[in-house]
């Protein structure tokens, strides 16, 4: 494979998981906020938030990879795993292998789920918030090819996408009421005959 097909192939899979990554914190808010997207059931919703979550995971290893591979730059095999110890642009590398790391801790937890107790999984599933900032950055500053166009309107979007989904998300957090406190008032509503609604999770 010729350095241009790997340089074109190493961006592409970059801005692409970028944007899938943006989705998928968009439709994590979705789903934390028990939203529906109309024509999708809600268990659709969660399958697609976790599919393009997967998805983000393979082309960032293609990422990963081919910036491996391209002898122009000196990013070691090392790198990938190591935060800043790549021979090229050392701190922007590191950005991105930090958010390697943590996309991986996220990815294995998320498939262990069952098998994790529930706080632990909540815990290192909030990390993805931090995640997609470290991926965002290392986009802008290790890549020589933002400077204006269609590619910096893209990452601008998904820039506007992933702040208004972490917004939405703390807004959310914040109007819900602890387990225990909605726990106490659904067994207050039975008690008075009052309608109950809805009591979700999370």
């Amino acid at each position: 494979m010729t350095g241009i097909v790997l340089w074109y192939l190493n961006r592409a899979t970059g801005i692409t998981s970028l944007v899938l990554m943006t989705l998928t914190v968009v439709l994590g808010t979705v789903v934390r906020r028990h939203g529906r997207i109309p024509g999708l059931p809600r268990f659709a919703l969660q399958g697609l938030h976790r599919n393009v979550g997967l998805l983000s995971a393979l082309l960032l290893v293609t990422h990963v990879g081919t910036a491996i591979v391209d002898s122009y730059v000196d990013i070691g095999v090392s790198a990938a795993f190591v935060p800043f110890v790549a021979g090229y642009r050392p701190f922007a590398i590191g950005l991105g292998t930090l958010a390697v790391d943590l996309l991986l801790l996220v990815l294995v937890t998320s498939l262990l789920r069952n098998h994790l107790p529930l706080r632990l999984w909540k815990a290192v599933h909030l990390t993805s918030y931090l995640l997609w900032p470290l991926a965002f950055v290392h986009g802008i500053t290790a890549g020589t090819d933002l400077g204006g166009g269609w590619l910096l309107a893209v990452v601008l979007a998904c820039a506007a996408a992933a702040a208004w989904a972490s917004v939405a998300a703390l807004a959310a957090r914040r109007r819900t009421a602890p387990p225990g406190e909605r726990a106490a008032n659904a067994l207050t509503a039975l008690s008075t005959g009052t309608p109950v609604g809805v009591f979700r999770n999370g």
